[in-house]
């Protein structure tokens, strides 16, 4: 006997991820156990609530065309199809960027008292922001963190530069605080390309991380809540043909995802231990993803994904398979323990 009814998968956003979020939600939507549950697609940007489809229980897909989609009634999140009003009892959230990345939307239907499957507003808001959650592991002794320093927009981008060159070892990593699918990162080899690369972050942020490049293996985890436990899905190794793991890499087949990842048992049960321990020391919930450099002289974290990319080719997918989980039953279990 399900908790819920009907299920809302929120998706799109107001961040440059918006198309990424679409494809995660549409995909979400179709995996979701339609015997369970009645499943609406919310379409959201810049303000814009929109019903896109529906499914009900044991019935076919309902789509509706641009320009005659029901609009979401944001006093209470339900909507009105077919004349009958339909309130969300539950929300798959699938927005990433802001505001479903970031806290916002998470904030809001906790004031409605409306279940949903990710992260807190609180942690959402701290994982989201990369400077503000290495600060939250800065003292925890199970994982390392890459030197780092720290611009905001309006601070003198010159002199900032100026102190990363003499504190930072070359290359470095530009990247906004609160941004991913790597837009706005910049591989930076000399000083000279330093204050580009950072105004260059500025246009999807106004914060900035700068962080001293850590050479090993990229490995990605995910982990989730099953019963009260925290659960670990096999590693990811990522091999780019790119410079690094940027949005071509991600998106358009430049690198490989080997799963499971071919690293020592030794290796493999280090990083998902630290990825349960982290993922309880930030207070997560649902499916979680954490990237990470494993080096020479330690294993180093590199970020929290509290959305993770949800499409047919993505990370989190391609560990469910490889775990021998069937989707549906996998997506189950985190709504279910939300």
């Amino acid at each position: 006997m399900s908790k819920y009814s009907n299920i809302a998968v929120f998706y799109g956003s107001d961040s440059s991820e918006w198309e990424v979020s679409c494809r995660s939600g549409e995909y979400t939507a179709s995996r979701l156990d339609d015997t369970r549950y009645n499943i609406y697609e919310v379409f959201a940007r810049f303000g814009k609530w929109e019903l896109v489809a529906f499914r009900k229980k044991d019935a076919m897909r309902v789509t509706f065309p641009e320009g005659a989609r029901p609009r979401i009634d944001r006093n209470d999140f339900s909507v009105s199809v077919y004349g009958e009003k339909v309130r969300f009892d539950f929300v798959y959230v699938m927005q990433h960027g802001r505001p479903g990345e970031n806290g916002l939307l998470q904030g809001y239907l906790e004031m409605l008292g409306i279940p949903f499957s990710s992260c807190s507003a609180f942690v959402s808001a701290v994982v989201f922001d990369k400077y503000a959650c290495k600060s939250y592991l800065r003292d925890v002794d199970f994982v390392r963190l890459a030197p780092d320093a720290f611009i905001r927009k309006g601070m003198d981008v010159e002199a900032f530069c100026e102190q990363v060159t003499r504190t930072l070892a070359f290359p470095v990593f530009v990247k906004p605080t609160d941004g991913g699918s790597s837009f706005g990162i910049t591989k930076v080899h000399a000083a000279d390309e330093l204050a580009d690369a950072v105004r260059y972050a500025f246009t999807e942020g106004d914060t900035v991380l700068v962080e001293q490049g850590i050479t090993g293996r990229e490995l990605t985890c995910a982990a989730y809540l099953d019963g009260g436990e925290v659960k670990t899905l096999p590693l990811i190794e990522i091999v780019t043909e790119n410079e690094y793991f940027d949005y071509d890499a991600k998106y358009n087949g430049r690198s490989q995802e080997i799963c499971p990842a071919p690293v020592s048992d030794e290796l493999a049960s280090r990083v998902q231990e630290t990825t349960a321990r982290v993922y309880r020391h930030l207070g997560c919930k649902g499916v979680v993803r954490m990237d990470y450099i494993a080096a020479q002289d330690g294993l180093y974290f590199l970020e929290v994904n509290t959305i993770p990319g949800m499409t047919s080719a993505s990370l989190v997918p391609r560990m469910v398979r490889t775990a021998g989980l069937d989707m549906t039953d996998f997506l189950t279990t985190v709504i279910e323990n939300a």
